[in-house]
């Protein structure tokens, strides 16, 4: 039932890919599509896979282990032992003992009874497994993070080609003004020149534009597992409840997948370290053995007439002296351990900083990117009443220039503050550990 749904999934995204002509992919599908699709998340299933059976193998070694074994010798030539003299006679017998051809057929079955190194390696199978699904679960939120920014960025991309695409109107509608001016000489040639050279200044940033477009297209495809000749549409404007919004927020460590990640592996060397100290331990284990033997000088009765023999014991293992090998393990391993806690110390303090860093810039990239959108209004006031003087004659062509380069101006500002606006709400998610929720609301 499982792996029909994820199949009846896949076939959705994927006909929500291949439907693209009708409809624009939302960030959510497109996450959707990535988090079923980009290789890593089959990487972070085989890791959690490979911790079941890691699990699996580690409960083995404390469960019964029974082999069995079956030879047959055929002695081509006895080996023959001499019986002294005086037992048999006044001169040494040479006698050969055994027969031709001898079968055997055993069974051995051994149980640990104790051993507090594998019952501390079954302990280790549930920290083992814990780090698995927070591998899985950064995987997921990589992959989130990823295909967000390259979301934002084509978005930020086809802002910018929108802009460039009306200045080049703009520019236009001047140029048809200043050709009439100059064919009828108010206005001195060079004056359209330079107007001339801003329009195709205009139109190289838009093809610029226009392939920043397409690259950030293909790098949004590969982060998605989507393949690079297949064609997708994206919506010219995000959703309203999709445009972050700065605060105060919470901040806590242990909520992220990194920490945690170090947390258990902490907790996976401290298990280490009582392993190797139970190598000071005796261990206890019982066997059991059955077979049988047969002895024929033919072949046919070498299989037949068969005796059997069995045995049962225990096995007491004591250790005594190792020449300091496990002390000296013992103490690497404790300095394993305290490496690791000072560093996870570090990574607190990290992460702490991170997120104070996020949020600094969330608040500054908000302010920024509405004040740059005011400006862009402002300005382009002052364009059109400037143009509309200009064409009145009350004012001069350099006051139209000037009017025209505040406004490109003020449109890149606004481009640059609202990428750096995306991006700072994206790393604030991500510092707060919280780029699940953050897609589970989209």
């Amino acid at each position: 039932m499982k792996r029909v749904f994820v199949l009846l999934s896949s076939l959705f995204l994927f006909g929500a890919v291949q439907g693209n002509a009708q409809s624009s992919l939302s960030l959510k599908q497109c996450i959707d599509y990535g988090l079923e699709h980009f290789g890593t998340v089959r990487l972070a299933d085989y890791q959690k896979q490979t911790a079941d059976q890691q699990a699996r193998q580690a409960l083995g070694l404390y469960l019964p282990q029974v082999s069995g074994t079956g030879n047959f010798t055929d002695n081509i030539k006895l080996q023959t032992s001499v019986i002294p003299a005086g037992i048999f006679g006044p001169e040494p017998t040479r006698i050969a003992f055994g027969q031709k051809y001898q079968t055997n057929v055993s069974a051995t079955a051994t149980q640990v009874i104790y051993d507090k190194a594998l019952l501390l390696g079954i302990k280790a199978n549930k920290p083992n497994q814990q780090l698995a699904e927070l591998n899985s679960r950064q995987t997921k939120e990589d992959i989130i993070y990823n295909i967000t920014s390259n979301y934002y960025q084509v978005f930020v991309a086809k802002q910018q080609i929108g802009l460039l695409r009306d200045n080049l109107e703009r520019t236009q509608q001047v140029l048809d003004v200043l050709k009439l001016q100059r064919d009828n000489g108010v206005i001195q040639p060079v004056d359209y020149t330079n107007t001339e050279v801003t329009y195709n200044n205009t139109r190289s940033q838009l093809s610029v534009a226009e392939n920043d477009l397409n690259l950030a297209l293909n790098r949004l495809k590969y982060q998605m597992g989507l393949a690079q000749d297949q064609q997708i549409t994206l919506p010219d404007s995000l959703p309203q409840d999709q445009v972050p919004v700065a605060g105060n927020m919470q901040f806590d460590v242990n909520n992220l997948a990194g920490y945690q990640q170090g947390e258990t592996n902490i907790a996976l060397q401290r298990l280490q370290l009582e392993r190797i100290r139970a190598g000071y331990q005796p261990t206890l284990s019982a066997s059991a053995s059955y077979g049988t033997l047969a002895f024929a000088n033919d072949f046919g009765a070498a299989f037949r007439n068969f005796n059997g023999f069995g045995s049962v014991g225990l096995s007491l293992r004591v250790p005594i002296f190792d020449g300091l090998q496990r002390d000296a393990q013992i103490n690497q391993q404790k300095l394993t351990v305290m490496t690791q806690e000072e560093q996870q110390r570090l990574n607190a303090s990290a992460f702490q900083l991170q997120f104070n860093n996020s949020q600094s810039q969330l608040q500054r990239a908000q302010i920024t990117v509405q004040n740059d959108q005011r400006t862009v209004q402002q300005a382009q006031e002052v364009y059109n009443i400037t143009t509309l003087q200009y064409k009145q004659g009350v004012k001069a062509l350099s006051d139209l220039i000037n009017a025209d380069n505040s406004y490109r101006q003020a449109q890149s500002n606004y481009i640059n503050s609202l990428i750096d606006f995306y991006q700072a709400r994206l790393d604030l998610e991500q510092s707060q550990g919280t780029l699940l929720s953050f897609y589970n609301q989209l």
